[in-house]
């Protein structure tokens, strides 16, 4: 007999019982497997949350993986194990109650419901040298010849009576012992970590947490002699022995389809052939192609053989509801690369006009559900939630989870307080640091901060900070994914309450979900579809008749120009400053041009080096070439340049012999690449099948690492195409109703790139009227007053209630107010609602300018108004005008806007003392020139592609300026950098093909000119 025992761990927490467990559920396993264990149990706490990731990481270590989740109740603790798939579904339905039963975060069961649905759960109880003969009895009772005494010992001074009391209570009981170690972490050095992770939620210190911390560093995996040391021969046997029990992996998880779908007397099949035939009729009106014929045959053959019809039907039905009530949506993604989606109405992009693979979407080897991307109103998108879960029920139908993690910010936030640092030292240093700083400038931030990094407490801080990154924090909603089965989702996974009402959602992630094959619709929100919508009611309003997006003229010239010249703020993708930059270079000329500025700013074109060699080759700077004839049918849409994940699918297929199926696995590895590598036997096949086809080894090369340029984001021409629609739609209405595309993105705020100020301040510039917001003109949203004429709508007023300006709204039909008291006996508004109305300047055509507004309603009451049955009287009082200044910050603190001379023009003597050119001016300018610019900053980018580049655009009377800041800069002068307002910058100019950049060499901070004035800038977004 071996001097060792074998040994399963069958009670350890990971990260995911949230903080508390101070180790991942990889790292747990990796430790076990080193360890020599038999297996490990992952018993988070209510929670199977980080299972999938334990299950990955115990098939790829070839670890035993056992199911099960720790449960305290009052007194009572209690792990329960899954032997087999029933014990698993009743797991998961026991966890799904205690969460449902309590608000996000927390769980609430009795110890009666948890026995009363686990009957063939294995329980083993968790008895401390306190344990009570009642309690022991109560668990032999309730998991009658399948629970345990679960003993840990942690040498913390009362091991001996521990073990004496699970003696006496198996005696008296008849509850057989097992060990177990209690794990948090995997390895002694995580103690510290886990103690933060304690104070952080115990909202102590470390100082101050005193017996609440752990007494030592005991609860790592141990090895097996040093549990053989401790435990006695039969308890370690014991553990073996359940873990015999225990055969139940997530592999043996089905999922099946929901059935409303498919009407009765007809089956999956025949009703999506039945719904794709009438949707060829509709698409078609004269009759599809053979090519087209063929293509949706051969995908609705490979659709029946997968069995995902019930999935396509789903889909369907979800956009068909949508369009009933009509609400904007589209389909985009790998989905625009099927016919059949087409036909149903899921997409509309003619995948007939792409050069597209169906294996993008669907494959046999990469078995496991298609990836229906639905984009939705932004404004109407919860109705779509809403139906879902009517139509499936909330224990069918659930939201996926998103892992929100530790980040720099977070982390510094979290140990710093744990670690008892001043809060006004907490604050300061996490404002410091920003998502791209690297963990190796900590040091600098801590020193600008005034911290010594030789002082014990900072050196700590530097260790532990590194450490919690990309540790879990909690679960929250995914942005749209749904989860919806036959059966009750409990059957796979637990349901929990989301932190929005009428929300629930499912503990695991997108990732955890494509592990394990599970259909998932991403329902999502695109405020751009909301806006669309608005502008087309508008359009119709003004023509007096229906004006719907299949009547914007396809192929406008004018709308091109427009584009041409890089004016797109607001345009759906292009407004931000890359892709402005980018459209006068690429100078899109028809829809497939657009199709290309989709995607030509991605990480995968910019990393992988595609983005100038295509604009050469555009711009006739650099000859098209391809190196082989086969290729040139890939790449002759691109001028031999990859810039589409499809195109790079399409070259392992056709230059290295990769079947399509075989292709996909290489577009998801290169995203699986990203986290865990595993790319490595696709470089082997892609240059041995590539040279035996007689390309250079150096071209081989190339190829591959234009496919790690596309491992970080490469963006699918199905995407992009289906982005493209949006673009020209949007370009369209910018250009022949630029007032009514201004108003309906103001109206569907927020969202997009821009600010109302600056959306705003551009239509001006296109030579639309903005008129102010007023009480007996304005309605809550932006209307329009002629085709070229914009009222701001109440929408528009900081604190104002849209019931209260329905009031004010309806009350005009009594005819306009002509006095403030008329207003407040006419409406049902609150002080707080006429104060923000009289701050606002609404109240102008009835009460004066905002002082002598605001002195009026100070007469508005409605509680003297009803004693004296009289309208209140209002004060002649005659106050000083509010000076130029005043009334442009009441307007950007009222309206976020100004409709008035911009801040620049009120400074701009002060300017030109200082030499400093206007935005305007800079056309005129020689590349190259030194030159002087200023402005509001209006946003900060620093792209991941940019190699630590930082743009940044400021905004004067007469534009945008747009900065490059170099990182050497940025480190210079981070302070201005990041924290101006109010910028004077210093440069070099360069105009590249009628591009203006202003590399920025100093910069100064100048915000203490704008006084009162606050202004925010939308940064790193």
């Amino acid at each position: 007999m071996s001097s060792t025992p074998g040994y399963a761990e069958l009670h350890c927490i990971s990260n995911f019982t949230f903080l508390r467990g101070a180790s991942s559920a990889r790292e747990l396993v990796e430790r076990a497997n080193a360890q020599g264990y038999a297996a490990l149990a992952i018993t988070d706490e209510c929670s199977l949350a980080g299972i999938v990731r334990a299950h990955e990481a115990a098939q790829q270590a070839g670890l035993k993986l056992i199911i099960g989740a720790a449960f305290h109740i009052d007194e009572l603790q209690l792990v329960l194990l899954a032997p087999d798939q029933v014990a698993y579904t009743q797991l998961c339905q026991v966890i799904t109650m205690a969460r449902r039963n309590a608000e996000k975060g927390q769980y609430r069961i009795s110890r009666e419901d948890l026995a009363q649905h686990t009957d063939r759960c294995l329980a083993l109880w968790i008895a401390d040298h306190k344990a009570r003969i009642d309690t022991a009895a109560w668990v032999r009772d309730a998991f009658a010849e399948r629970a345990w005494i679960a003993v840990s010992l942690l040498r913390r001074g009362f091991d001996a009576q521990r073990s004496e009391r699970a003696q006496d209570l198996s005696a008296r009981t008849g509850l057989p012992i097992v060990a177990v170690g209690g794990a948090w972490y995997h390895d002694a050095s995580r103690r510290p970590l886990q103690d933060v992770l304690t104070c952080t939620r115990l909202g102590c210190t470390v100082e101050t947490a005193g017996l609440r911390l752990e007494a030592n560093a005991e609860r790592h995996l141990r090895s097996l002699d040093d549990l053989q040391s401790l435990y006695p021969r039969d308890w370690l046997d014991e553990t073996l022995h359940i873990a015999d029990r225990c055969s139940f992996s997530l592999d043996q998880l089905r999922y099946e389809y929901p059935h409303e779908v498919v009407p009765p007397g007809r089956t999956p099949s025949s009703w999506l052939r039945e719904l794709t035939e009438a949707g060829i009729r509709r698409r078609w009106p004269d009759g599809a192609s053979g090519k087209v014929l063929a293509q949706i045959g051969r995908e609705l053959q490979l659709i029946a053989e997968m069995r995902y019809e019930s999935y396509f039907l789903t889909v369907a039905d979800i956009v068909t509801f949508a369009r009933s009530k009509g609400i904007l949506c589209q389909g985009r993604g790998s989905a625009a690369n099927s016919a059949v989606c087409y036909a149903l109405g899921v997409t509309e992009v003619d995948p007939m006009r792409m050069e597209m693979l169906f294996e993008r979407f669907i494959s046999k080897e990469r078995a496991e559900p298609p990836d229906i991307d639905i984009d939705f109103e932004h404004q109407r998108r919860e109705e779509v939630i809403q139906y879902l879960y009517n139509r499936y029920g909330r224990d069918r139908a659930a939201l996926a989870a998103t892992v929100i993690s530790y980040r720099p910010k977070s982390a510094i936030r979290d140990v710093a307080k744990a670690l008892g640092f001043a809060p006004e030292v907490v604050d300061r240093l996490a404002k410091s640091v920003y998502w791209f700083d690297g963990i190796d400038t900590l040091e600098t931030r801590l020193a600008e901060c005034g911290l010594d990094p030789n002082q014990r407490p900072v050196q700590m801080l530097m260790k532990l900070v590194p450490a919690l990154i990309g540790f879990p924090r909690h679960l929250s909603q995914h942005v749209g994914g749904f989860v919806i089965s036959e059966q009750p989702l409990h059957h796979l996974v637990p349901v929990e309450n989301a932190a929005m009402a009428d929300r629930t959602i499912i503990q695991w992630d997108k990732d955890d979900l494509e592990t394990l094959g599970l259909l998932k619709v991403d329902c999502l929100a695109l405020g751009m579809l909301s806006a669309i919508r608005r502008a087309l009611g508008m359009v119709s309003a003004l023509r007096g008749k229906p004006f719907e997006l299949s009547d914007i003229p396809a192929e406008d010239s004018q709308t091109y120009d427009m584009l041409c010249r890089g004016e797109s703020t607001g345009v759906f993708q292009v407004e931000s400053r890359a892709q402005m930059t980018m459209l006068p270079r690429l100078k899109p000329r028809n829809f497939y041009d657009l199709v290309i500025e989709t995607a030509i700013i991605r990480p995968g074109p910019i990393q992988g080096g595609m983005v100038h060699p295509y604009l050469r080759r555009r711009q006739g700077k650099e000859s098209v070439s391809y190196p082989s004839p086969e290729l040139e049918r890939v790449l002759s849409r691109t001028m031999g340049v990859p810039l589409f994940q499809e195109q790079v699918m399409q070259i392992a297929v056709v230059a290295a012999g990769f079947s399509p199926g075989e292709s996909d696995q290489v577009r998801r590895s290169m995203a699986a690449w990203q986290r865990k590598g595993g790319l490595e036997h696709f470089r082997d096949k892609l240059l041995t099948g590539m040279k035996a086809r007689g390309y250079s080894d150096a071209f081989a090369e190339q190829i591959y690492k234009q496919i790690l340029g596309f491992g970080s984001y490469g963006f699918p021409e199905s995407h992009a195409a289906s982005f493209a629609l949006l673009i020209y739609a949007s370009a369209w209405l910018k250009c022949h109703e630029p007032a009514t595309f201004c108003a309906a993105l103001l109206n569907s705020q927020p969202m997009g790139f821009y600010a109302p100020a600056q959306l705003v301040a551009d239509a001006r510039r296109a030579g639309v009227e903005v008129l102010p917001v007023d009480v007996n003109r304005s309605d809550w949203d932006c209307t329009l007053e002629s085709r070229n004429a914009l009222r701001l709508g109440m929408r528009m007023i900081r604190g104002m209630p849209e019931v209260e300006a329905a009031s004010v709204v309806s009350g005009r039909r009594q005819g306009a107010y002509a006095k403030v008291d008329e207003l407040w006996k006419r409406t049902e508004l609150t002080r707080r609602g006429l104060d923000a109305l009289a701050h606002s300047g609404a109240l102008a055509g009835i009460a004066g300018d905002r002082r002598q507004a605001r002195w009026r309603t100070m007469a508005a009451d409605r509680i003297v108004d009803l004693l004296l049955d009289a309208p209140p009287g209002e004060d002649s009082a005659q106050l000083r005008a509010p000076s130029e200044v005043d009334d442009l910050i009441a307007d950007y603190q009222a309206v976020g806007l100004t409709l008035g001379r911009h801040p620049l023009a009120l400074l701009r003597d002060r300017l030109e003392a200082a030499q400093v050119s206007r935005a305007a001016d800079l056309v005129q300018m020689r590349s190259g020139s030194p030159v002087r610019v200023a402005g509001l900053v209006t946003h900060r980018q620093r792209p991941e592609t940019a190699s630590g580049v930082m743009f940044a655009s400021l905004e004067d009377e007469t534009g945008i300026t747009n900065l490059i800041i170099w990182p050497s800069i940025q480190e210079e002068q981070r302070q201005q950098i990041l924290g101006a307002q109010l910028m004077v910058v210093q440069g070099e100019l360069q105009n590249e093909e009628g591009v203006i950049h202003v590399i920025a060499q100093r910069v100064h901070d100048r915000t203490h000119w704008m006084g009162q004035l606050a202004m925010a800038s939308r940064d790193f977004h």
